[in-house]
């Protein structure tokens, strides 16, 4: 993973609000296979920054469309 990439959450995070298929934005890149994941709302709101770890996100593929779900 690098700064910027989509992608896509693989499990529930119900303390951030989050579920599997969200999708989110590389903010940082950890040195120990991890990352910072920025997940906003559509009108740019930020709704969670969580540390994950390489095997609870993957790279969103080109050929992949998101899902829209409302957030409380």
């Amino acid at each position: 993973m690098k700064v910027l990439d989509l992608v896509v959450l693989q499990k529930n995070l119900p303390t951030h609000r989050l579920k599997k298929g969200d999708v989110g934005t590389v903010v940082h890149v950890h040195p120990n296979n991890g990352c910072e994941v920025e997940f906003v709302t559509l009108d740019g709101k930020t709704l969670a920054v969580v540390s994950l770890k390489s095997s609870e996100i993957r790279k969103a593929g080109k050929r992949q469309i998101p899902h829209v779900r409302a957030v409380a």
